[in-house]
This record gives structure tokens, C-alpha cells and sequence, in this order.
């Protein structure tokens, strides 16, 4: 079996326990059956595009979190002004000159 397609299967099965929805839960919110679900997570079949917006949607990641693209993630900067918006920036561009050293 392919390994991105085992490795997208597990990270849709860990988003669903981690909201406490059951299989049936979520194939109800994308209006799927559950064995479309179950086939996404036994890795039989992958879900469209439209669907992985979907669930970035629903568990409140980026599409990026669901297809396993490791080097980006999405940080929040609701609630914060602009000079604290800018705060995390520099610290996230000091982070990236450390680790060029």
C-alpha cells in the first residue's frame, strides 16, 4: 500500500478521535456514508479534494495538516493587534536564521 496514502488514512482517523467523533459522526457532517469514511481510513481509497477542504474545515487544520506536508504549519494570529502579530513573526524568522547555522 502506498505510504502517503497510509499516512493520510492515519492522520484523518487521529483528527476524528481527537474531536470524539465516531466514524458514522463525521461521514454524517460531509454528508458521506460511514463506509466511505472507513475506506478513507483504511487507507482503500482517498478522499477528494473538495473533501480534505472539508475536513481542514471541520477540524480546524490546513490541508496541508491532512495530506502530511511536514514543513508548514498554520499558526492563529486571532485576537492578536499588529504589533503582536509582528512580535510572533520575528520570533518565528529568528528561529528560521538559528537553524541555518
Amino acid at each position: 500500500m502506498n505510504k502517503e496514502l497510509i499516512m493520510i488514512a492515519e492522520r484523518i482517523k487521529s483528527l476524528r478521535e481527537r474531536s470524539s467523533m465516531t466514524q458514522a459522526d463525521l461521514a454524517k457532517s460531509l454528508s458521506l456514508s460511514r463506509s466511505a469514511v472507513n475506506s478513507w481510513e483504511m487507507g482503500l481509497s482517498v478522499p477528494t479534494t473538495q473533501y480534505i477542504i472539508e475536513l481542514a474545515k471541520l477540524f480546524d487544520v490546513s490541508t496541508d495538516t491532512i495530506l502530511g506536508k511536514k514543513d508548514s504549519a498554520t499558526v492563529s494570529v486571532a485576537g492578536l493587534n499588529d504589533s503582536q502579530i509582528t512580535a510572533v513573526m520575528n520570533v518565528i524568522q529568528c528561529f528560521r536564521e538559528s537553524n541555518k547555522k
